[in-house]
């Protein structure tokens, strides 16, 4: 199984910038893409940013420009960072991974999330 830990959530003023980092543990092989998404109070989850293991990243269009998403996969993190942020950037974000799993019947891919950070945007 895999474990996702998220760090870094908090309330920052409009403007500002926070970084969100998640580290993957457990038994796997390897992890494929990572991703990041959110969700606002009485909305549905949603796509923040995701990132192969090959580096090629996708964004929401509400964020291009603004967020970056990393990652380092001889450690299995992934970080978001979050410029210029704005109200409607408050959420619980979520780490999303795919990871590769060995089985006695080869390998699979399974998708798992983390326990969700708040970010706050306010003055």
């Amino acid at each position: 199984q895999v474990q996702l830990v998220e760090s870094g959530g908090g309330l920052v003023q409009p403007g500002g910038s926070l970084r969100l980092s998640c580290a993957a543990s457990g038994s796997f092989f390897s992890i494929a893409d990572m991703g990041w998404y959110r969700q606002a109070p009485g909305k549905e989850r949603e796509l923040v940013a995701t990132i192969t293991r090959g580096a090629s990243t996708n964004y929401a269009d509400s964020v291009k420009g603004r967020f970056t998403i990393s990652r380092d996969n001889a450690k299995n993190t992934v970080v978001l960072q979050m410029n210029t942020l704005r109200p409607e950037d408050t959420a619980v974000y979520y780490c999303n991974c795919r990871a590769v799993l060995a089985t006695p019947w080869g390998a699979t891919t399974n998708a798992y999330w983390g326990q969700g950070t708040q970010v706050t945007i306010s003055s």
